[in-house]
């Protein structure tokens, strides 16, 4: 059995640095890339590859949030392990849970809730509601011991097509998972960046053995892996209601309102028993659709769906930081930015905000100023 192969690396690499080449350890490894990718790949197959410390810093947008940056030789490494365990989590995932799955991204998990909706209650023609419910800080929650086991279970049900060393593989897995990314961590930003983050939302106070870093890949495919066994319950137990789910946000739809009245106990009976995890108290809303909802960046409503009013507060941000100057050089950024939300506006009734963003910011005499710089060219 194989354990690991140079061209699985380089593979890893260009996946890693796809829209990551601008930033400075992305050009600091392609200087010489070729070298370092094979120094990694000989670390890994020696057995002495050893994690390097993480970046910690704060984003405010779209939430406030504590983010872990491993460093980029460490991202790689993430992808290899991604391009592996993934294949083998398609075959366990259900189909509506949304995160960090190709094709199926916040546009699609949004869509199926339209789809829920729509056929609980027959076009709009019954009466029917929706459920949401948030599990409390779940990536800083997550057991890694539990996490582990998950892992190894999965290997093994899947050792005949594994095409690799299964024991080799879950040495490296191992440490990932247990890596604790507080130790030797380098602060970006000011430590006054953290105040007003809850405690339950960082690393630094998360209980011993609990927590994944966020920002890494394999966070993303390991909390997902996670909840897997909680979705095909939540299937069983609750089979005539309509259920999705997009990290730790939790959606139903269901014309038995009563039904609803017991799903949060039962989940989270389940979810403490054999997770560690919990419902948050306060993060539970249960509306009739003629009311719509909120989910995933959208607000549902019967035949049409607008933007979060926290979503478009983002897009103007961002906008607004590309215009900060009249530079040439802002006018190219700003004009990639605007493309870059164009799909999220076409994608629900938002023709009023988007004129007035392009209004606002005048798009038009951007997009004049880039057509000039392509004639030029």
């Amino acid at each position: 059995m194989i354990t690991v192969e140079l061209e699985e690396i380089f593979e890893a690499y260009y996946s890693a640095r796809e829209n990551k080449r601008q930033r400075a350890d992305a050009i600091a490894f392609e200087m010489e890339y070729e070298k370092r990718l094979i120094e990694l790949y000989e670390e890994l197959a020696s057995g002495v590859y050893e994690i390097s410390p993480s970046t910690a810093f704060i984003v405010n947008r779209p939430v406030k949030r504590e983010i872990f940056a491993g460093a980029f030789r460490d991202r790689i490494v993430h992808h290899w392990v991604f391009n592996r365990l993934n294949p083998l989590c398609e075959r366990v995932f259900i189909h509506d849970s949304y995160s960090c799955r190709e094709g199926k991204g916040t546009s699609f998990g949004v869509r199926r809730a339209e789809h829920f909706v729509r056929s609980v209650s027959r076009n709009y023609s019954r009466d029917a509601w929706v459920l949401r419910l948030d599990i409390s800080g779940y990536f800083m929650a997550i057991d890694r011991q539990v996490l582990f086991e998950k892992i190894e279970t999965l290997l093994k049900k899947y050792t005949s097509i594994c095409g690799f060393d299964r024991d080799f593989f879950l040495d490296i897995v191992r440490k990932i998972v247990f890596n604790d990314p507080t130790i030797k961590c380098r602060i970006r930003g000011k430590r006054e960046d953290w105040v007003g983050l809850p405690k339950s939302k960082s690393l630094f106070f998360a209980k011993p053995g609990c927590g994944l870093p966020i920002g890494n890949l394999t966070s993303q495919l390991f909390a997902n892996l996670y909840l897997n066994d909680f979705d095909h319950f939540v299937k069983r137990t609750f089979p005539k209601t309509r259920y999705g789910r997009y990290v730790d946000d939790l959606l139903f739809v269901s014309d038995d309102k009563d039904a609803f009245q017991e799903i949060p106990e039962i989940l989270n009976a389940y979810l403490m028993q054999n997770l560690g995890l919990h419902m948050h108290p306060l993060k539970q809303y249960l509306q009739h659709i003629s009311k719509g909802g909120d989910f995933l960046g959208k607000y549902i409503l019967p035949y049409r769906k607008y933007l979060r009013n926290t979503t478009k507060q983002s897009v103007r941000d961002r906008l607004q930081k590309k215009r900060e100057n009249d530079e040439d050089e802002n006018y190219i950024e700003l004009a990639q930015t605007w493309n870059s939300y164009r799909g999220l506006f076409d994608a629900c009734n938002a023709y009023r905000i988007r004129e007035k963003m392009f209004s606002e910011f005048c798009i038009d005499r951007v997009c004049e100023f880039r057509r000039k710089e392509v004639c030029h060219i």
